[in-house]
């Protein structure tokens, strides 16, 4: 089988995947994202422990390329400090910007790493970063609150 068939069975099977398509009880924080350019729309919802992702869950609906890469990054992150998330968010995002090329170091994404030749499709980037934005967003806003307290 060829290689990019089996990147594209890879996307098909998270895209049908509902193992983290769902609402979480009393979720840490939450947040919407969207894509206009074609429809797709999530929330991501995160239940934080200390410091570390105890679950992370969305629920929405788009194209094949931004549910798959949603659910690829949920499964990735759970159960990572909220520090190593963020940090494998950038990276994935890096990787997609064609930052951060060197296998070995991409081998971390798991099965996001599956993404990266979407960098070569611009109109598709946007739904393949969609969950991991909004998913920073909400990093970001965790940092911030510990800095608070």
């Amino acid at each position: 089988m060829e290689l990019q068939q089996l990147y594209t069975d890879l996307i098909l099977e998270y895209n049908k995947d509902t193992t983290n398509k769902r609402k979480i009880d009393d979720p840490t924080l939450s947040e919407h994202g969207h894509n206009p350019n074609c429809g797709d729309d999530i929330t991501l919802e995160v239940k934080v422990k200390d410091g570390v992702i105890d679950d992370l869950a969305y629920t929405g609906s788009g194209c094949a390329i931004s549910q798959a890469s949603t659910a690829m990054m949920a499964e990735l992150l759970q159960g990572r400090s909220v520090d190593e998330a963020l940090r494998l968010v950038h990276l994935f995002l890096d990787m997609i910007r064609g930052k951060v090329t060197d296998e070995a170091q991409l081998e971390e994404l798991e099965a996001a790493v599956s993404l990266k030749d979407i960098s070569k499709l611009p109109v598709r980037v946007k739904c393949a970063v969609l969950g991991w934005h909004t998913l920073e967003i909400i990093l970001d806003r965790l940092e911030a609150m510990k800095k608070e307290k």
